[in-house]
């Protein structure tokens, strides 16, 4: 599985960004560095993007730019939200995840009274994936296995579920362009933790 690319020249085209805008955002945190990705080409060393993400991205910085600053969409996309917690009524009435997923949550995670940024963002991850029909019960608590025990070091990654022969596997990639699985293996669900953490983070502020 390969993510298209797009290259510097065509985004700043395609776009109708200069220069100076592109890496003027890269220096705010508005763009991730691991997105401009350094390739060897018959001109030489040229930088692209993952094309579905940078447009996504661009096309949001372009409309909240009106009526936030730079810093405040910094913020926004890369928030410091470390010290953030919440009890179990704050989540359900920030509409983040319902009492059923908080529920599924607790069995694994026993004796949480306060929710850290982290598990805020599992059951929310939970909650998308649930209501969406695409896994079950029990492939939940597998996910949320997963995330508790690699989030912190894949906070950039992208969380894939699989099925092959009816058996269920989850698992979080970091940094990988190329994925290819087995023909007989469906990729149910893939999960940007990076797209998750924006859309929490409006919830959030």
């Amino acid at each position: 599985m390969s993510e298209e690319l797009i290259s510097k020249k065509d985004l700043l085209e395609l776009t109708n960004i200069s220069y100076g805008q592109l890496y003027r955002w890269k220096r705010k945190n508005l763009i991730p560095e691991e997105w401009f990705i350094r390739k060897s080409t018959f001109t030489g060393q040229e930088t692209f993007f993952p094309k579905e993400k940078i447009l996504e991205r661009i096309e949001k910085i372009q409309t909240m730019k009106e009526n936030l600053s730079l810093d405040e969409l910094a913020n926004v996309f890369s928030p410091n939200l470390a010290e953030l917690s919440l009890e179990e009524d704050e989540i359900i009435r920030k509409g983040i995840a319902s009492q059923a997923v908080l529920n599924i949550f607790l069995e694994i995670n026993q004796g949480i009274k306060k929710f850290t940024f982290e598990y805020i963002l599992s059951v929310y991850i939970l909650e998308k994936l649930l209501v969406s029909g695409e896994i079950n019960l029990d492939e939940g608590k597998m996910v949320l296995q997963v995330l508790n025990d690699h989030y912190r070091s894949m906070k950039s990654g992208e969380l894939f579920f699989i099925r092959k022969l009816g058996m269920s596997s989850c698992f979080i990639v970091s940094g990988v362009e190329d994925i290819n699985f087995e023909k007989s293996t469906k990729v149910v669900t893939r999960v940007s933790l990076t797209s998750c953490m924006e859309e929490l983070t409006t919830k959030l502020l």
